[in-house]
């Protein structure tokens, strides 16, 4: 096989897992229970369990969630793993989708604790503000996006002038602006909100990767 699309271990490894869990929810008539304990619910929640801000990470809400998660994977983590090597590429995944899963829930609490105390200024909590306390404390946050956009910023970070070529719109792209835009606008989505895309679990992510990048290149483990 052509070395450039030579798929190293622990990427395909990841892509076999997330796939046998999506037809697993999807097949299974139990697959819904099997969402249930693998998503990652707010800490409050009556549903949390604190290994769900592993299991998050390998549990998808549809096949378009699944596609472009393991595509991102697939492109941008093959030359990953092959900087890292395949124990710390594993590792940084991990970390990334962990660190973004617990990051996302302390973004989660600022939120609800924002509503409580607007809602104690008012003595009252506006229908809206209900809706969105319960979507917080109810709906869970399921997929690798999280590890994956910590893939992308590590990527941007180590091959910062490697060029993209974006599909739409069709133009090539630097890797460090490319994480940079991405960054900005999910950061933006994100404070927009109402679409039903943990954007947040994007950024932080992102942040987590970085700091973990930040951390072996101080220690002397890795160089960019």
């Amino acid at each position: 096989m052509n070395g450039a699309f030579r798929t190293p271990l622990i990427v395909k490894n990841l892509l076999i897992i997330n796939i046998l869990v999506f037809m697993a929810q999807e097949l299974l008539p139990f697959g819904d229970q099997i969402t249930r304990n693998l998503a990652l619910y707010y800490w409050e929640s009556p549903n949390f369990g604190i290994w769900q801000y592993v299991t998050h990470m390998f549990c998808h809400g549809n096949l378009s969630h699944l596609f472009f998660n393991m595509f991102a994977l697939w492109m941008f983590g093959r030359i990953l793993e092959y900087d890292l090597g395949s124990k710390r590429f594993l590792l940084f995944y991990m970390l990334s989708g962990i660190g973004a899963g617990i990051l996302y829930s302390c973004v989660n609490w600022l939120e609800i604790q924002a509503i409580m105390s607007r809602a104690e200024t008012l003595a009252a909590i506006t229908p809206g503000a209900a809706e969105k306390l319960w979507r917080l404390v109810n709906i869970p946050v399921v997929g690798a996006s999280g590890a994956i956009y910590g893939v992308l910023l590590g990527f941007g970070m180590l091959h910062p002038n490697s060029v993209i070529m974006l599909m739409i719109p069709p133009i090539p792209l630097k890797a460090k602006y490319f994480v940079i835009i991405f960054m900005v606008l999910e950061l933006f989505l994100g404070l927009r909100g109402g679409d039903g895309v943990a954007h947040f679990a994007h950024v932080t992510g992102m942040v987590s990767a970085f700091i973990l990048l930040k951390y072996w290149k101080a220690k002397g483990k890795i160089y960019y």
